[in-house]
């Protein structure tokens, strides 16, 4: 892929000391004990389907023998930060330790001071582009936007934006997510106008609404939650969802229905999600430790098994960490080379149009 997240960067055999003020030899020890005195992590919006997270909390789990508290696999970008903000004062099962979250809701949440700073032992080899300088925030993997598609019911897969509004996909395309708080349907949105846009970044938010109300007036545009289900189901043919999503939701339906993952021609949207943990963390210690395990080569060969391309895909490479069977697996690299990755600015304006507008200009209540 032609992107400058792929830069491998070298490792600095001092970036522990930068996490966390321990000499290199006894940090992670003393990291692992005392995130075993606390006993638990707590995540929320991860679901086991998504981007090799079963997989990843498993092999966590098995490694350092600590619980993982699973809330809300199905929550969005802002409700993970909305469960940060309404248990500052809970140390509870309710609270958040960490969260995993779109590129945009990182600097937002340093801004209003919802997360700490903590830098991981493999910091340096996450591209500078990626990651908040003071570490209140980094890049863990990223993707582009696809059509999943029913072929049971799809004859002929859309192959651009522009096709989604024919008449033959009435009642048949759906955002995986609502578009006034996740940040997969918010990209959604930002890709069919960057589409409509002819590519012009300024134009895309407002571009994308025009289109899905485009699409909603038709009849083409079902106001369901995309997800495995109810595309298997019939009630929403053609889901537009993350590469990573939809490739594993083409191995766990296993031909039933068959399906087919389209990057489209234009308006190829790579979306960057990042990891951050709370400041108000009933477990700050598992925490870090849980950052500690996303960010190691396994950690992140886990994402990359889940179809996820992990932040530190270019280092891994280089470095002949990546098994040949696990390239061979993931799409055909020129599908990608069009894809244009969002500055942070860009985000911010679109998601901010998108997510107040959305009920004004296209008045589909997506749940």
């Amino acid at each position: 892929m032609k992107s400058r997240w792929l830069k491998a960067l070298p490792i600095s055999a001092g970036a522990m000391l930068a996490a966390s003020g321990f000499a290199l030899a006894d940090s992670m020890d003393d990291l692992v004990a005392a995130a075993k005195k606390e006993g638990q992590v707590t995540t929320i919006a991860l679901p086991h389907d998504w981007c090799g997270y079963g997989a990843v909390i498993d092999g966590f789990k098995k490694k350092y023998g600590l619980e993982v508290n699973e809330l809300n696999p199905d929550a969005g970008s802002s409700d993970e930060v909305e469960a940060i903000k309404a248990n500052k004062d809970n140390k509870g099962p309710q609270a958040p330790d960490v969260i995993d979250v779109g590129l945009s809701y990182g600097p937002s949440s340093k801004k209003d001071g919802l997360i700490q700073a903590y830098k991981v032992a493999t910091w340096d080899t996450i591209p500078d582009t990626a990651k908040d300088a003071d570490g209140f925030w980094y890049g863990d993997y990223y993707g582009v936007l696809t059509f999943e598609v029913n072929k049971d019911l799809v004859k002929n897969s859309p192959t651009d934006w522009p096709d989604l509004l024919k008449d033959e996909f009435k009642n048949s395309v759906a955002l995986a997510g609502d578009p006034r708080a996740s940040n997969q349907a918010i990209q959604g949105v930002y890709a069919a106008g960057l589409s409509a846009a002819g590519g012009d970044a300024s134009k895309a938010a407002d571009a994308g609404l025009k289109f899905f109300a485009e699409l909603n007036s038709k009849g083409n545009f079902v106001p369901v939650i995309g997800k495995a289900a109810p595309l298997a189901q019939g009630a929403t043919p053609i889901v537009i969802r993350w590469d990573y999503n939809a490739l594993a939701d083409r191995d766990t339906l296993k031909g039933n229905p068959d399906v087919d993952v389209v990057v489209p021609k234009s308006g190829v949207v790579a979306g960057v999600y990042v990891q951050a943990i709370s400041a108000y963390a009933p477990h700050p210690n598992a925490a870090k430790l849980w950052m500690e395990y996303l960010y190691s080569d396994e950690g992140q060969l886990g994402f990359l098994a889940g179809y996820c391309h992990p932040i530190r895909f270019g280092d891994l490479v280089a470095n002949g960490k990546v098994p040949q069977a696990m390239l061979d697996k993931l799409p055909p690299a020129a599908a990608y080379e069009v894809a244009v990755f969002p500055t942070l600015e860009e985000q911010g304006a679109a998601k901010e149009i998108i997510t107040k507008n959305w009920d004004a200009v296209v008045g589909a209540n997506v749940q």
